[in-house]
């Protein structure tokens, strides 16, 4: 029992050992690529990674912006690419938690109409109000390059017609 027990134990130590330098190595990384204004993506105008609570980059998740996309890359073992061209983003909506204003974070509530993503979060960006607006203007201009528009309803479902009359019969002038 013992040696199973001690067996375990250092294989939790490889594997938090292991997590642990990936982190290093991706902070030490990411750090040096900032110094150098290297960008991931040719293109891009935005770049960020998931943070923890604390703030941290600490994160295998990673956010590109740029003129008409937006990527979304997960994972450090299994990896997945994904994106969504901005013409089909819907709605941007910017939520912040206490404690992510604490430590200058939000998250934005994308909402679209791409068939794998559909609505999805960028969550824990830093500067995140700006980055709102930045996407905000980036969806309008495609939009208007690639002629999209979407409809929004402006009524509330109650079949009344707009200027509050019931219909023909009603006395639209007044006259009695």
């Amino acid at each position: 029992m013992e040696n199973i027990l001690t067996i375990l134990l250092i294989a939790l130590g490889i594997i938090v050992g292991v997590f642990i330098l990936a982190v290093v190595i991706t902070v030490l990384y990411e750090s040096g690529r900032k110094k150098k204004g290297k960008m991931r993506r040719e293109k891009a105008i935005w770049e960020d990674t998931k943070r923890n609570f604390f703030g941290m980059p600490w994160s295998f998740t990673k956010y590109t912006l740029d003129n008409e996309r937006f990527y979304l890359d997960r994972g450090m073992l299994n990896t997945r690419y994904d994106e969504v061209r901005l013409y089909r983003v819907t709605d941007v909506v910017l939520t912040r938690s206490l404690g992510q204003k604490l430590f200058g974070m939000g998250t934005l509530h994308i909402t679209s109409s791409d068939k794998t993503l559909k609505n999805f979060d960028i969550i824990n960006i830093k500067k995140s109000a700006s980055v709102k607006e930045l996407f905000s203007q980036k969806v309008e201009e495609q939009r208007k390059a690639n002629r999209v528009y979407t409809r929004e309803s402006i009524s509330d479902g109650d079949d009344m017609d707009y200027d509050d009359h019931d219909g023909p019969d009603d006395d639209l002038h007044g006259d009695d």
